[in-house]
């Protein structure tokens, strides 16, 4: 059986780590390795490039840059590069890797040399907003406003160590200076003119997040009901293994760790009609849809490894 041989630059992070766990588990795939006194030579990684089919980018976005430029030196040999930084995300070169945000865009990441992983509160908010935005309900200039819980797993090493070895606070707001990384992509994949208002958290737990974005009812486009953003949502991911619309708990309440360990995307609609006000939540694992989880659905689009199907199947096959 041929195989598609992977190499992972940056492979010792969180996102990197994941990412070669789950492709460890197909039979299709070959990792290939640098060791580690030679994972900061040049020389090194670009003869490795030439080696494989599809390069990961697991680094800083500077560091992301470079590598990228060292692949596309090779010319004609380049591998495919699927890069799980922000470095590429709005860049018009490279496809955006949420393979449900539209009709045909797994297509598109399957036919692309240059695929940008998606950040984790941008999967979470996209899928959530893009599918009003194209419905008409919500303007494109409406002023979104998105708040997300997140585990401290998604804020690097520094956030990792200060949590388990020094126990870390227990919940706190950050970005609060409206900075954050993840926004260009969401207002542009989002399908929105207006920057919207982003205010992320974490809290005292590994992994798990919810993103919501609360919303005034009669503000939007034809005054919509909580069953017709649940309508537009539904019609949208019909079909998709990994993202799904549900119905919102009796008891009024969501907590961020119940997908840990999985791949998918949970929305949900919760609605007041009697107040005209609803938030939609997104549910995910941000290490799972979030990051390593949609890199290995990416992988298996871009090279045809039971493309379209999600990275938990593709284990399973």
């Amino acid at each position: 059986m041929t195989t598609a041989k992977i190499f992972i630059d940056g492979e010792s992070g969180t996102t990197g780590l994941g990412i070669r766990e789950r492709l460890a588990a197909l039979p299709s795939v070959t990792l290939k390795s640098l060791p580690s006194e030679r994972r900061r030579d040049p020389a090194a990684r670009r003869d490795i490039m030439a080696e494989v089919d599809l390069v990961v980018l697991c680094l800083p976005d500077d560091a992301a840059k470079e590598s990228a430029a060292l692949a596309t030196s090779l010319g004609n040999a380049a591998p495919k590069l699927l890069d799980a930084s922000t470095a590429h995300r709005v860049d018009p070169a490279w496809v955006y890797g949420f393979a449900e945000m539209e009709p045909g865009q797994d297509k598109r990441i399957a036919q692309a040399k240059q695929v940008a992983n998606p950040g984790c509160y941008s999967t979470g908010a996209i899928g959530l907003i893009r599918p009003l935005v194209d419905a008409g309900i919500m303007p494109k200039d409406f002023p979104v406003t998105i708040n997300a819980v997140s585990g401290y797993s998604g804020g690097g090493k520094s956030m990792i160590q200060a949590h388990d070895t020094e126990h870390g606070p227990a919940f706190e707001l950050y970005g609060l200076k409206l900075e954050h990384k993840h926004v260009p992509e969401t207002q542009l994949y989002g399908g929105l003119t207006r920057r919207p208002i982003f205010v992320p958290s974490v809290g005292h737990f590994r992994q798990g997040m919810l993103v919501s974005v609360p919303l005034h009812l009669d503000t939007l486009t034809g005054r919509p009901s909580g069953a017709d953003l649940r309508d537009v949502l539904e019609k949208r991911y019909v079909g998709c293994d990994l993202v799904r619309v549900v119905a919102p708990p009796d008891d009024g309440k969501l907590e961020p760790e119940a997908l840990n360990g999985t791949d998918r995307l949970e929305l949900s609609v919760h609605v007041n009609e009697k107040y005209h006000q609803a938030v939609l939540v997104a549910r995910l694992d941000n290490l799972g849809k979030g990051a390593s989880g949609a890199a290995v659905q990416n992988i298996g689009l871009m090279l045809g490894l039971h493309a379209g199907v999600g990275p938990r199947e593709m284990a399973h096959a």
